[in-house]
């Protein structure tokens, strides 16, 4: 059996953020939750700085770190790919990307037939 379609990836400007970031403040995660202004950007935290609360849902792992998702949010990205980017600016003011001149960027891509059918469960936070 094929392993199954991811439901987040990183671009290689993201990887490279990323690996930045693990390497300044250790093991890290990722939530998304829809809400205005910072709450619309990928907000990366090091793992355990947020409380993830019974409405969020585990999309999987982004390089090695959790990303979370709010259920509502979920239900409008259900059906895409989520592609984590990075960008030059400014993050999130929580966001441990705020200080480094780049920013994540959610960036999405429908699911093909074939990977649909293989995509990955989420579970509950």
């Amino acid at each position: 059996m094929a392993d199954p379609t991811p439901r987040v990836v990183a671009t290689d400007a993201a990887r490279e953020l990323i690996d930045t970031l693990r390497a300044k403040h250790g093991p890290l995660m990722f939530h998304q939750s829809g809400g205005c202004c910072d709450g619309s950007s990928p907000m990366c935290y090091a793992q355990g700085e947020f409380m993830v609360g019974g409405s969020d849902v585990l999309l999987g792992d982004l390089e090695g770190c959790p990303f979370y998702m709010g259920e509502d949010q979920f239900a409008y990205w259900e059906h895409t790919q989520l592609i984590i980017d990075a960008v030059p600016g400014r993050g999130g003011a929580f966001s441990l990307d705020s200080a480094e001149g780049k920013r994540f960027l959610l960036r999405s891509r429908l699911y093909s037939d074939e990977e649909w059918a293989n995509v990955a469960a989420v579970t509950k936070g």
